[in-house]
């Protein structure tokens, strides 16, 4: 079971609920920050980190004695990470998306595989749980690329699926957002009952609806503002698993890297109910895909 928790902004209380979820999960599970640029669901967890190792991007490495200056590289490279200037073979590595094409259609063998460091992914354990991070290296300018580097790890660790996954995914709907929660079985968005929280839940649930997942929604601070978002759930048919009081011991509590779900026993029970409702949403959502 692979659940992601999205918002369509940030500030939403997307890793506050991802950590109380996490703290709750009644089976093995594996929390996962893939907000590489900001990575911050380790300061409420707060796991042993047991190793860490840096992440490569494959880029071309250009051999000037072979080149021809055909410009089948070029022509193939949409993001113009590749050209020929004045009979001279350029790349630019922090343009390149790695995907190899380059090296495949050059003719003379003039590309060869390099690499450029994209960040690290770290591992660790939060009690019984499991823990993985990716963090961007300073300075580089895509996400997406490190955040599969650390889906590729989940898949080879957890291949069969022996522990649910948990992913604390990037705010918003550009393609680091989209790229976090393409491949979950359930898509939790974490929005706030206001006009603004309205507004950018249902930029989020139009992003990812067209990915076919199922969705589900968490308000948090309820008590504030008006019921625009509730209404929102209703007309799509958004199922709202659980509503987070407005409250200053819930603010305190995050402000000093706690997990709320840890904090008094009803929230402990909210979020063990939420965590029963997602089970469920589920199960029924893999028996009719399977069906």
């Amino acid at each position: 079971m692979k659940i992601a928790i999205a918002s369509g902004k940030g500030g939403t209380g997307k890793t506050t609920v991802a950590a109380s979820l996490t703290h709750v999960w009644p089976r093995p599970v594996v929390a996962v920050d893939l907000d590489v640029e900001e990575p911050n669901l380790h300061l409420f967890l707060k796991p042993e980190i047991t190793r860490s190792e840096p992440a490569y991007l494959e880029i071309p490495v250009a051999d000037e004695r072979k080149c021809t200056h055909c410009m089948a590289c070029a022509d193939l490279c949409q993001f113009k990470a590749i050209t020929v200037m004045a009979e001279v073979l350029l790349i630019f590595p922090e343009m390149c998306h790695g995907c190899g094409g380059c090296l495949a259609v050059c003719p003379e063998g003039a590309l060869t595989p390099g690499r450029r460091e994209l960040g690290d992914v770290s591992f660790g354990k939060v009690g019984d749980h499991d823990f993985v991070m990716g963090r961007l290296r300073v300075g580089e300018a895509m996400s997406p690329p490190l955040m599969r580097v650390v889906k590729a790890h989940l898949a080879d660790t957890y291949s069969n699926d022996e522990m649910d996954i948990i992913t604390d995914a990037p705010p918003g709907v550009s393609c680091p957002a989209v790229s976090a929660v393409m491949d979950n079985d359930l898509i939790v968005l974490v929005t706030e009952p206001t006009p603004f929280g309205n507004y950018d839940l249902q930029l989020a649930h139009k992003a990812f609806s067209t990915l076919g997942i199922p969705m589900a929604v968490v308000i948090n601070r309820d008590g504030i503002g008006d019921d625009s978002v509730t209404e929102f759930c209703l007309r799509q048919k958004l199922p709202i698993l659980t509503r987070i009081p407005y409250d200053s011991g819930i603010a305190r509590s995050y402000a000093n890297g706690r997990v709320i779900a840890a904090e008094s026993p009803q929230l402990r029970t909210v979020f063990v109910d939420m965590a029963e409702a997602i089970a469920r949403l589920t199960t029924e959502a893999l028996e009719v895909t399977h069906a």
